[in-house]
């Protein structure tokens, strides 16, 4: 597309107008796999059992004294770390894991191309000639050179040389895409008087834009007296597509800039009737706008963002956590104090002295979730590519006919923890850590493991079929299922030990409640190993006790934030809390 040049003021002079807000920076694996786990002759077994009669008293006294047993073992653990340790959930502690592993290998870094000097001044028409042809090579020279430009955020006076020199070459035409990127410019620059006559001219010439040019120019209107105009954009837009979260937090901020309280709560129940999450910052807006101000309807609506944060396990920033600080602090009469914390393993807050909400799962989340994730992981899952429903059938009766585990182990996740290591002593060592304590134990594991190699050493795999029960699963299968559903199936009290964070698996789960139960289901029961070298005293990181959400008592509010200083991932939770109570 393209049309005359006509409408930009005088391209040689850069005019300045009033700035407003700117722009952001741009296993229990067990497959089972036996070909009959009943009346095989002659062939070798492909589980075991740890030896127990069906009358053994001390057995069924551990059984009994199952949750004493468990507790031995978060004690445990909780005693071999120091109170600064981290859990493998904590936030940089992914980060912290691939540090202490460096690739052996250098990164290779691509190699250096001829990059252009871009001009630091406008250019005459001459001038930009003989550049061209010193760039030949280029296929499209202007839309490349104006590129180069959006990406170091060149100038508008430089930029304005550019399509000044293509519309005296084309009798006044420019071509679409350079003028869209021109309008990038005006909008980072701020320079709203060139944005409104850009706005002007694709007005006049174009029924419909794409959304990079209408997103734009929201962005550019928003902060200025013709701002509602940028709405009429907003439903333009709608017409062909769902706006984005960004477009709608464009439009939410202009609201508030402009006072318009009421619009920017129609656009967030609008942005969230779509499932859109909101970014963050259009949040913190309708805080800062917030502050100082006695309005117990505004007050009840930003409680429940703080919900909505809690619902779909959202985390504030810094900036964030600060200007939900203020605005409490802020409102009149009500006498809430802030103070940014840390809460202890056991669960209470330094600031306030209130506990937070356990880890743990009650009795009807537990059931609920165990039945999600035997309907839509084990049975609505993928595992049937890499297993057999007969498999999973064995399986199932392989646990059924076995006394409730404490701790399942996916056995070659965790023989593989020391690559130089013999991977049959790592895993004997683990597991005659767990059988001192007297720990009903499940390893799950391959057949080839029961091969005698270098890997892999046949007395020491006998001594640990004494210590545990141990069910092997074809070479091939997939793991995971199997050994969420011997936790499962063990009950509440049982943990389970790998280094697989189960992402695919929370994935297959159909809604935001349930992955969230599992998510927190699995901070409580997933055991980390923290041993730095072979041979070294088993220690386990500790389990969280409580649970790293937005929450309140109705007289106190605690919430996580991510620290600005630490790289959280996805599956990872922050460290850092604030908390709010009301003064006595």
């Amino acid at each position: 597309m393209t049309f005359y040049f006509t409408g930009i003021r005088s391209l040689p002079k850069l005019w300045k107008s009033n700035s407003y807000l700117g722009l952001s920076s741009s296993n229990f694996y067990l497959s089972l796999f036996l070909k009959d786990c009943y009346g095989i002759r002659n062939q070798e077994k492909w589980f075991s059992v740890k030896t127990m009669s069906a009358q053994n008293t001390k057995a069924l006294n551990l059984l009994i004294a199952k949750a004493r047993c468990v507790r031995k073992l978060d004690e445990g653990s909780n005693k071999q770390v120091s109170a600064d340790s981290s859990h493998m959930f904590a936030a940089g502690a992914a980060k912290k894991r691939s540090q202490m592993n460096p690739s052996s290998k250098a990164p290779v870094l691509p190699p250096v191309k001829n990059i252009i000097q871009l001009p630091t001044k406008p250019l005459n028409s001459e001038e930009w000639d003989k550049l061209k042809e010193e760039f030949k090579e280029k296929a499209n020279f202007e839309n490349w050179i104006i590129l180069q430009m959006v990406k170091s955020h060149s100038s508008l006076d430089v930029a304005k040389s550019v399509l000044a020199w293509v519309a005296t070459k084309n009798n006044g035409i420019v071509g679409y895409d350079l003028l869209v990127k021109y309008l990038y410019l005006c909008v980072f620059h701020k320079q709203t008087s060139e944005i409104i006559d850009v706005y002007e001219i694709m007005k006049a010439r174009y029924k419909r834009l794409e959304s990079g040019a209408y997103t734009l120019l929201m962005r550019g209107l928003m902060y200025t007296d013709r701002w509602r105009e940028a709405l009429l954009l907003l439903e333009d837009l709608k017409k062909v597509m769902i706006p984005s979260k960004k477009n709608y937090d464009d439009c939410i901020q202009g609201a508030l800039f402009h006072q318009d309280v009421n619009v920017a709560w129609n656009l967030y129940q609008e942005l969230l009737s779509h499932d859109i999450v909101p970014m963050l910052e259009t949040l913190k807006a309708f805080f800062d706008f917030g502050k100082d101000m006695k309005d117990d309807q505004y007050s009840n609506k930003l409680h429940n963002i703080l919900l909505y944060l809690r619902n779909n396990q959202l985390y504030p920033g810094e900036s964030f956590a600060h200007s939900i600080k203020t605005w409490f602090e802020s409102v009149p009469g009500e006498q809430w104090k802030g103070q940014f914390i840390t809460i202890q393993q056991s669960g209470q807050c330094l600031g306030c002295g209130k506990t937070v909400e356990s880890i743990h799962l009650s009795s009807e989340e537990y059931e609920f979730l165990k039945e999600k994730i035997m309907r839509d992981v084990i049975d609505g899952g993928d595992q049937y590519k890499k297993t057999t429903p007969q498999e999973l059938k064995r399986f199932q009766n392989f646990v059924k006919y076995r006394p409730p585990f404490d701790v399942v182990i996916d056995g070659l996740n965790v023989a593989k923890m020391f690559p130089k290591a013999r991977e049959s002593q790592v895993l004997l060592n683990v597991v005659s850590h767990l059988a001192k304590q007297n720990l009903q134990v499940l390893v799950l594991g391959r057949k080839h493991m029961l091969t005698q190699n270098s890997r892999w050493r046949r007395v020491e795999m006998e001594k640990m079929q004494k210590q545990a029960s141990f069910f092997f699963a074809d070479n091939i299968s997939e793991d995971d299922p199997f050994l969420l559903y011997a936790t499962l199936h063990s009950g509440n009290h049982c943990k389970f030990i790998t280094k697989d964070l189960m992402r695919d698996h929370k994935a297959c789960l159909p809604d935001a409640k349930t992955q969230r139960l599992f998510f927190k289901w699995q901070q409580g029961h997933q055991l980390a190993i923290v041993s730095k070298h072979p041979g070294a005293k088993i220690t386990f990181q500790h389990i969280l006790s409580y649970d790293t959400v937005v929450q309140t008592t109705g007289d106190s509010w605690h919430i996580p934030y991510d620290d600005d200083l630490v790289e959280r991932y996805s599956y990872e939770v922050p460290t850092k809390w604030l908390c709010l109570h009301r003064k006595t």
